[in-house]
C-alpha cells in the first residue's frame, strides 16, 4: 500500500490518498507502541449490558453499572499483566484517562496482555460520546458486540457499525447477552434471527473452522456464559495475532475506497487499429496521398521529358529560361486547397491534427479511471503541441525532394532519347532533301529518297513518345506509391513520437500501479 501511495502521488489529488495514509500511519505507530497487547473493546447500545460484562470478566466492579443514562460516559480500562511492557502507550493512544485504568481481580486467568476496554454506548444521546466510540473503533484490535433481546435488530447498530465494519469479521465478537430473560427456546430463536441478519450484513460466521466472527450467548447477570467467553477470549489473545488481522483489514478497506480510481471498466490500451487510424489521420493532415500521386505526374513529366524530341526538349528549356521559376510540385498544396487561398498552405491541416490526437486520446483514456484517463488525454495534448509544424516540416522536406526528381533515371529513357535523336535527324535529313528537289539542287525525281525519311521521322518521334508514355504508367505508379509511403511514415513517425509513444508511457505507468493495487488489495 505504502508503493502504490508513492506511484500514485504524481496522478492522484492528496485527498484521495489521504485516508489510505492514514491507515499507514495508524499501523506504524500500533506496532511501534506493542506487539505483545491485545487491545479489545466491548461496544453495545444503551442498556445492553456491556458494562457488566466487562465487569464480569474483569471480576470486580470496575465500571458503573446503573439505571441512569448514559452510564458510561469515558471509556474503562482493564489491563492484564503479561507481555513486555507497552500498554501504558496504547491507553494513551486510545485516550483512557490514568484514573479509568485498572487491573482484573483474578490476576491473568489466562487472559495475559489483554487490555480491555468498555467503551460508552454507541447510541448515545451525548454526541461527543458517539464520536468517542467511532475514534476509539479505528483504534482497536479486536471489538466485542454485546446485543440484547430487545435491541440485536437495530438498524443504527447494523447500518452504522456492522455492515460497514463486515470485512473486520475475524477480529469480532457478537455477543447476545441477558439471554436469562428468555423463556425455554427462545434464545436459540433470537440467535438463529441474529446469524440471518449478520448475514446480510456481510458479516462471515466463524463456524466449522472458517474465520469469521464468533457469535455467543451469555448473561452477564448471572454468569452463564461468560466462561466460554473468556475462554475464547483468552485462546484469541494466545495467538498475539489481533493487530495483524486488525490491520490487514484495515488495508483491504482501505483498498476497496480506492477501486474506483485504479481498475478499470474495460480492457484498456491502444489497439492497433487505433495507432493505424491515428497514421492514416496524420497522413491526411500532410497529404501523403497527393503527395503520392504529384509525384507519379512528376515522374511521368520527367520521362516524357527525357524521351521527348530535342525540339520538345529545346521548347522546355527556353520555357524555364524565361523566368518561371522553380517549379512547385501540383497536387502537394492541392491537399490544402481551401488554405491555400488564405495565403497559409498547411494551415487547413491542423484541425486535421487535432482531430487525430482527440481521437487517440479518446481510445487510449476509454475505460480508465477518471484520474488516468486524464492524466492519459494530458500526454496526448503535451505531445500534440507543437505537431502540426513538426509535420509542415516533413511535408516541405518531402515536397523538396520531389523538386530533384528521381534519384536514379531507367536507362530506357536514354535509349529513349537516342532513338529520339535519330528519328529527328532522319526528319531534318528527309526535310533537307525534299528542299533540295523543290529547289533542284537535286533531281526532280529524287523527292521519293528525301519523303520516306521525313515521314519516319515526323511520326516516328511522336509514336515513340507515345510509346514511352504507355511503359511510364507503371514505374510512375510505383514512384508514386513509394513517395506516398515515405512520406506517410515519415509523418507516422512524428505523430508516434510525439504523441503514441507518451500515451503508451502513461498506459504503461498505470498498468504499473494497477499490478501493485492488486497486491495491496490480495486480488
Amino acid at each position: 500500500m505504502r508503493e502504490l501511495i508513492a506511484l500514485s502521488r504524481t496522478r492522484l489529488d492528496g485527498r484521495t490518498l489521504e485516508a489510505a495514509g492514514r491507515v499507514l500511519e495508524v499501523a506504524d505507530e500500533r506496532y511501534r507502541l506493542s506487539g505483545e497487547h491485545t487491545v479489545v473493546a466491548i461496544a453495545g447500545a444503551t442498556g445492553s449490558g456491556k458494562s457488566s460484562l466487562f465487569n464480569a470478566l474483569a471480576g470486580a466492579h470496575r465500571s458503573q453499572v446503573g439505571p441512569r443514562r448514559p452510564t458510561t460516559a469515558d471509556p474503562v480500562a482493564c489491563v492484564w499483566p503479561g507481555g513486555r511492557p507497552g500498554a501504558e502507550g496504547l491507553l494513551h493512544r486510545l485516550g483512557v484517562p490514568a484514573h479509568r485504568r485498572h487491573t482484573p481481580a483474578d490476576g491473568s486467568a489466562g487472559l495475559g496482555g489483554l487490555i480491555l476496554i468498555d467503551l460508552p454506548d454507541h447510541d448515545s444521546s451525548a454526541t461527543e460520546h458517539r464520536a468517542q466510540v467511532d475514534r476509539m473503533l479505528e483504534l482497536v484490535d479486536a471489538v466485542i458486540w454485546v446485543v440484547d433481546p430487545e435491541k440485536y435488530a437495530d438498524a443504527v447498530l447494523h447500518e452504522r457499525y456492522l455492515r460497514p465494519l463486515a470485512g473486520y469479521a475475524e477480529v469480532m465478537f457478537v455477543v447476545l447477552n441477558q439471554v436469562d430473560r428468555l423463556p425455554g427456546d427462545a434464545a436459540d430463536q433470537v440467535v438463529d434471527d441474529l446469524r440471518r441478519l449478520l448475514d446480510e450484513d456481510g458479516l462471515a460466521l466463524g463456524e466449522h473452522g472458517e474465520p469469521g466472527a464468533a457469535v455467543l450467548t451469555l448473561s452477564a447477570a448471572t454468569g452463564q456464559g461468560v466462561g466460554e467467553l473468556r475462554e475464547a477470549l483468552a485462546q484469541f489473545v494466545a495467538e498475539r495475532g489481533a493487530a495483524d488481522r486488525r490491520l490487514a483489514a484495515d488495508v483491504d478497506a482501505a483498498a476497496e475506497r480506492l477501486r474506483s480510481v485504479y481498475v478499470a471498466r474495460s480492457r484498456v490500451g491502444l489497439t492497433e487499429r487505433a495507432r493505424e487510424e491515428f497514421d492514416d489521420r496524420v497522413a491526411e493532415a500532410v497529404g501523403a496521398v497527393a503527395t503520392g500521386r504529384a509525384a507519379e505526374r512528376d515522374w511521368l513529366r520527367h520521362a516524357e521529358r527525357a524521351c521527348g524530341s530535342p525540339w520538345a526538349r529545346m521548347r522546355g528549356r527556353r520555357g524555364r529560361g524565361r523566368g518561371r521559376g522553380p517549379r512547385t510540385v501540383p497536387g502537394l498544396k492541392a491537399a490544402v486547397g481551401a488554405a491555400e487561398a488564405a495565403g497559409d498552405s498547411r494551415a487547413a491541416a491542423r484541425p486535421v491534427v487535432e482531430q487525430a490526437v482527440r481521437a487517440v486520446a479518446g481510445e487510449a483514456a476509454h475505460g480508465l479511471p477518471a484520474p488516468w484517463a486524464q492524466a492519459v488525454r494530458e500526454a496526448a495534448e503535451r505531445g500534440a503541441y507543437g505537431l502540426p509544424e513538426a509535420l509542415d516540416k516533413v511535408a516541405a522536406d518531402a515536397e523538396e525532394s520531389l523538386r530533384a526528381g528521381p534519384a536514379v533515371k531507367p536507362r530506357w529513357w536514354t535509349v529513349a532519347a537516342t532513338l529520339q535523336g535519330m528519328l529527328s535527324t532522319l526528319q531534318v535529313v528527309g526535310v533537307l532533301w525534299l528542299l533540295g528537289a523543290l529547289t533542284g539542287v537535286v533531281g526532280a525525281t529524287a523527292w521519293l529518297f528525301g519523303l520516306l525519311p521525313a515521314v519516319v521521322g515526323s511520326v516516328g518521334g511522336p509514336a515513340l513518345l507515345w510509346l514511352c508514355k504507355v511503359v511510364a504508367r507503371g514505374p510512375a505508379r510505383r514512384y508514386g506509391q513509394d513517395a506516398e509511403r515515405r512520406l506517410r511514415g515519415a509523418a507516422a513517425g512524428c505523430g508516434r513520437a510525439r504523441v503514441l509513444e507518451p500515451v503508451a508511457a502513461e498506459l504503461l505507468r498505470y498498468r504499473e500501479v494497477r499490478e501493485q493495487y492488486a497486491v495491496a488489495s490480495g486480488a
